[in-house]
């Protein structure tokens, strides 16, 4: 009797699978795409009808035989890769390559590797989706037009190599405008005052509430040290009492379960793992992993999803592990069903949760590694918390008049108790750093017309501070909010940015380099749409019509060309007329011609304008004005590469006999006390020598970049 053949895209899949189908069938794994548009060109015929010409790659030939070999054999061919577009995708290219006109091909979709849902598909196969293929061809075309038309434009106005992705290109914009925004930002003073306090009894614990304005609702905004120290005098010699107390309860309810989007932002802020390094540890979890006895075992569902429906018996499996683990008193009458994330969300999909509930992390910890343990136990913590009851709280304001003479000012202090913790016993959602709030102590018990006294007054010079740059979790945030990209798209999109060197990360946060503004300029300049936020989240939405039969993916691709085909050749004309280099004042010292700032593999470089005849070149520095502490000698800007990443630093320029060198940028001012050097670090200037720290000035904040 002939076997049955499955294909699948990993070995590690094809071993969990082989586990539970058994005898009768054979497993072999296409190792990813079989079959994709040619490396050397193009390979999209635009004339007629925008037809892919798709290719075998060379390493891919052997495999390509051996699932034709294979084929001949098989009574069946069940094509059991990813259930998702790209997954499809590939099986309809499996189904093209492997001639078996005699033979049945049936499409087996599911969404965890377990016993139950992978019989249940082999149960009830179907045809291949051609709305799916069609959905990915179409992203595959467009992808390929953009990156093949508007990559020779870069080369030739910055430097060969470079590339132009449809979405790497609007990811690499809002990067670059975040960053603009930062760098115009001008941070201004303001001063935080607060008392503390206690009630006129013995005893009496102290506590502190901060000054918010005047009780007839007047604000009250400090913005120099000589108006803090007023009203800090005025504090000191006022009267204080409690006016108002109020006790609110509330309740805090848990984080559905994780989506691609949300797992990959949450493994950013409590494990620091990027977007790439989340999606291959679940992509081995999801495959399988052996534990034991269990053998190879599939740990969590399909990773690539952005619903948060769960199937329900696995919400009947969860609600009775809470109920066994922690107690009735942790388990809501009814299972929670949250609201979808995102309006394109695929609600035939499910959250990326446990296959098993039972299986605890501490269970297994000695079968993983450490990056597959702490993933595992972070959606596991998060399924199970989402089905667990609310926190509930006593959150406590007691508002405070401070009477002076003239005026009475207003101070408030708050508390948040948690009266029962509910599902932060097990798991808590992070925050961004820039949602971060600070935590409050516990108030005594305070009412109102209560006398007390000051124990000391506290002021805090501070600045506004810029918008911060984008994280991991915070741009994966942004995509998804926006519509740009899908699931699948976000990790390897945050990868070429960063391996074209368009971005670095600076202390965990994206920064783009000098290339990266380059090319995001030549691209908005020419290719607004391109770069367009709204435009690209419209695509995406075309691209789901194609996926749901409402729109021929033909159709979808030619409304894009046709615009793009002129912005391109108005492109080529313009740039035919621009200077593609920028002038200096400098000279070159062989020849005496004018010197250029040229790009090149490693960024800005100055080379002469008489080239070919003469080839000087000289790196690009920028000068910054300030004097190096221990020779005189000036500070310039400095690269050095750690990995793929390139890092800024500033040194002296006359290194090697000075080696002064510092990462905080310098000044060119010096610090008004023991006139060493100042650096700035944030938006404050601070000594390298004595304590001296204050207000940038604005002088100091303009770029003065001038070649060396």
């Amino acid at each position: 009797m002939k076997e049955k053949l499955v294909i699948v895209e990993s070995p590690a899949k094809a071993r969990t699978l082989n586990k539970i189908l058994g005898r009768g069938y054979n497993l072999l794994a296409s190792l990813g795409h079989i079959r994709d548009l040619p490396r050397g060109a193009i390979g999209v015929d635009i004339k007629n009808g925008f037809e892919p010409k798709y290719v075998v790659p060379r390493n891919k030939q052997k495999i390509v035989n051996e699932l034709r070999e294979a084929a001949k054999n098989a009574s069946t061919i069940f094509l059991a890769t990813d259930p998702d577009r790209e997954g499809e995708a590939i099986s309809w290219h499996l189904s093209q390559l492997i001639d078996s006109d005699s033979r049945e091909y049936r499409r087996v979709v599911f969404h965890e590797i377990t016993d139950e849902a992978v019989k249940a598909a082999f149960d009830q196969p179907r045809n291949i989706d051609m709305n799916l293929v069609n959905s990915q061809q179409a992203r595959r075309v467009l992808d390929r037009l953009v990156g093949y038309k508007l990559s020779p434009l870069l080369w030739r106005k910055v430097r060969r190599g470079l590339s132009a992705g449809r979405v790497q290109s609007v990811v690499l914009r809002i990067i670059v405008d975040r960053e603009r925004e930062i760098e115009k930002f001008v941070p201004e003073e303001y001063w935080k005052i607060e008392a503390e306090l206690a009630k006129k009894t013995p005893k009496a614990k102290a506590f502190r509430a901060q000054l918010i304005g005047l009780t007839d609702g007047t604000k009250v905004v400090l913005q120099n040290r000589e108006e803090a120290a007023a009203v800090e005098s005025e504090l000191k010699q006022a009267a204080y009492s409690v006016i108002l107390v109020t006790t609110k309860k509330g309740a805090r309810q848990p984080a559905p379960p994780f989506t691609t989007s949300t797992l990959q932002q949450e493994a950013w802020r409590k494990l620091r793992f990027s977007a790439d390094r989340t999606m291959a540890i679940a992509q081995q979890l999801y495959e399988g992993l052996t534990t034991g006895e269990e053998g190879s075992v599939g740990l969590i569902t399909y990773m690539r999803t952005d619903s948060t429906n769960v199937a329900a018996t696995a919400l009947d499996e969860t609600r009775d592990f809470i109920k066994e683990k922690y107690g009735v008193e942790f388990l809501p009458p009814k299972a929670r069903y949250f609201a979808k994330t995102s309006r394109l969300a695929q609600e035939a999909h499910e959250a990326i949760r446990p296959t098993k509930i039972h299986r605890e992390p501490s269970q297994i910890k000695k079968f993983l590694n450490d990056a597959q343990f702490k993933l595992y136990d972070l959606i596991w913590k998060r399924m199970v918390a989402s089905q667990m009851s609310a926190a509930t709280l006593e959150n406590i304001t007691i508002e405070i008049r401070a009477r002076c003479d003239s005026k009475d000012y207003l101070l408030r202090a708050s508390s948040s108790e948690i009266k029962f913790p509910g599902f932060i016993v097990l798991y808590s959602e992070s925050k961004d750093e820039a949602e971060e709030t600070g935590k409050s102590a516990v108030l005594p018990p305070l009412v109102k017309g209560d006398e007390l006294n000051l124990l000391e007054i506290f002021s805090e010079q501070r600045f506004t501070q810029p918008p911060p740059r984008y994280t991991e979790a915070t741009l994966v945030k942004t995509l998804e909010q926006n519509g740009i990209g899908r699931p699948s798209t976000y990790a390897p999109t945050l990868s070429t940015i960063q391996e074209r060197e368009y971005v670095i990360k600076e202390k965990g946060a994206f920064k783009p380099t000098e290339l990266g503004f380059v090319v995001n300029d030549l691209l908005a300049q020419n290719f607004p749409d391109i770069v367009d936020i709204e435009f690209t989240a419209k695509m995406e939405e075309e691209l789901d019509d194609v996926a749901l039969h409402s729109r021929a993916w033909v159709d979808v691709v030619n409304e894009f060309y046709k615009p793009f085909e002129k912005t391109l050749e108005a492109a080529h004309e313009k740039i035919e007329k621009v200077q593609l280099v920028e002038k200096t004042e400098e000279v070159c010292p062989k020849c005496g011609k004018q010197l250029l700032v040229k790009v090149g593999r490693f960024g800005k470089f100055l080379a002469c304008s008489g080239y070919p005849e003469c080839k000087y070149t000289v790196s690009y520095k920028v000068r910054t004005g300030a004097k190096c502490p221990e020779c005189g000698g000036e500070l310039v800007q400095r690269q050095y590469k750690k990995g793929a990443k390139t890092r800024r630093f500033f040194g002296c320029s006359n290194y090697p006999k000075c080696k002064f060198a510092t990462i905080f940028r310098p000044l060119s001012q010096p610090c008004p006390q023991c006139g060493s050097l100042l650096t700035a670090k944030g938006k404050v200037a601070k000594c390298i020598k004595c304590q001296y720290k204050g207000k940038i000035e604005q002088k100091t904040e303009e770029k003065e970049e001038s070649q060396v």
